[in-house]
């Protein structure tokens, strides 16, 4: 059969995204999304996700990895699909949308999306790192030299030597002089770098503040793919009323054969 897509991206992080509100999507097809997100012999992204209908909400994000396998929270992800809602006049300039971690809340502001993210109570501090979860697991470390770092190859190590085959995010960060930070992540799932992570700049915004290495509440994120906002609340060790805000935009449209 002839599939409709449709390409998104969050500052570089892309994403196949398709209308299964009619429920014609074989999500089981492991195969079928690997091959859609492959960047050689299908359309090329980081992810797939679906847009279906929902009875709680607005409508409901399905996420899977460039593997195939459905994943955990994707921040950049539920802000393409909120742009992609408003695209097909589901919503307007406001939603709520249930995804894997719960219901989520959002706002449009031009290209500009604030997506609510979930509160976080726990991040344990190791003298190298931070480990918590944002919708989905992350460990944030500090390191020197991040423009030459190699991401990949020691994002990789991390993922697997500390974390075993279920593994975590890896997220290598380094303050820059305004106050804000830069990140480069390697995500499991995509096995490699990707251009921004939405939940892996909440966690790093999450875990400079907790570690004393900022004490604003609104923070800049630079990714390769560009700059994102996280906000807060915090009280007694626990995080609040946490966005995730930056640029969500539609690439091109098309049909591909399944």
């Amino acid at each position: 059969m002839l599939l409709q897509f449709f390409k998104y991206q969050g500052t570089g992080n892309d994403f196949v995204i398709i209308d299964n509100r009619q429920e014609i999507f074989p999500k089981n097809d492991t195969k079928l999304i690997t091959k859609l997100c492959d960047r050689r012999f299908g359309i090329g992204a980081d992810g797939l996700i679906l847009l279906e209908n929902d009875k709680m909400s607005d409508f409901k994000m399905i996420y899977f990895n460039a593997d195939g396998g459905e994943s955990s929270m994707c921040g950049n992800g539920g802000r393409c699909l909120v742009a992609f809602a408003n695209f097909l006049g589901i919503i307007d300039k406001e939603t709520r949308f249930n995804a894997i971690d719960g219901l989520h809340e959002a706002t449009i502001e031009g290209d500009l999306v604030h997506l609510k993210m979930g509160n976080v109570d726990e991040i344990r501090e190791k003298p190298a790192y931070s480990v918590l979860d944002t919708g989905s697991p992350h460990h944030v470390q500090i390191v020197e030299g991040l423009d030459s770092f190699d991401v990949k190859r020691e994002g990789a190590k991390l993922r697997y030597g500390l974390y075993g085959e279920a593994g975590k995010n890896i997220n290598f960060v380094q303050p820059v002089a305004d106050g804000s930070f830069k990140v480069r992540t390697y995500e499991r799932g995509v096995e490699d770098e990707t251009l921004s992570c939405g939940t892996g700049v909440t966690a790093v915004a999450i875990a400079m503040h907790k570690t004393g290495k900022t004490d604003t509440n609104k923070i800049k994120i630079n990714t390769p793919g560009g700059q994102l906002t996280v906000g807060f609340e915090q009280h007694n060790g626990s995080y609040t009323d946490v966005y995730l805000s930056g640029p969500a935009k539609q690439v091109y449209k098309g049909e591909v054969e399944c």
